[in-house]
């Protein structure tokens, strides 16, 4: 069975209909996004992964949802001026969706689907826990800025907990590879 994200509609943050097919030949990094998040600042290190390996084949998009507390509330053009003014972001944002839930956008399907358990799991649950939050079972999303890696040929072939960052050398490895099969 065919995990491809391609074909899949989505809404640009801007309003505009389209599908990942633009994308057919780039290794993607794919973010559900929130403004208002403990892990927000993650957006610097996503950009500065963005200008650094662009040039590579890697495109980094940012789903922007409001699953987790609340903590993306805003209206799509609220947040894309949020992202740039807070953090110059210049990879592609989407209007908000829904990662989780009866109303789960069908990315996050395929997502969730195709690969149900995230690389670095096991310490940020423990930690939303012991907050007393409840936490979505495998295979739902844990919470915002959980990272989907997507092979140039539209394959979903990683997923990454939320506290795994941009720079983390367990998520830098799998770019790299994806990014030399797609040369």
């Amino acid at each position: 069975m065919s995990t491809s994200v391609y074909g899949i509609p989505v809404q640009s943050i801007d309003g505009n209909a389209l599908t990942l097919d633009q994308y057919k030949g780039k290794v993607l990094l794919i973010v559900n996004v929130a403004s208002k998040c403990g892990l927000t600042p993650q957006y610097e290190g996503l950009e500065k992964l963005y200008e650094a390996r662009r040039a590579d084949g890697l495109e980094i998009l940012g789903f922007p949802a409001n699953n987790f507390k609340g903590q993306e509330p805003g209206s799509d053009e609220e947040i894309k001026s949020f992202c740039s003014l807070t953090y110059d972001v210049q990879f592609p944002l989407f209007s908000k969706i829904s990662v989780v839930g009866d109303d789960q956008h069908p990315l996050y399907k395929t997502l969730t689907a195709a690969v149900p358990n995230a690389t670095g799991e096991g310490p940020f649950r423990e930690r939303l826990e012991g907050k007393g939050m409840t936490t979505n079972p495998v295979p739902g999303v844990l919470w915002n800025f959980e990272k989907f890696l997507v092979s140039a040929d539209g394959e979903v072939v990683g997923r990454f907990s939320p506290d795994v960052t941009a720079d983390d050398p367990k998520l830098a490895a799998a770019l790299d590879a994806e990014l030399k099969k797609a040369a």
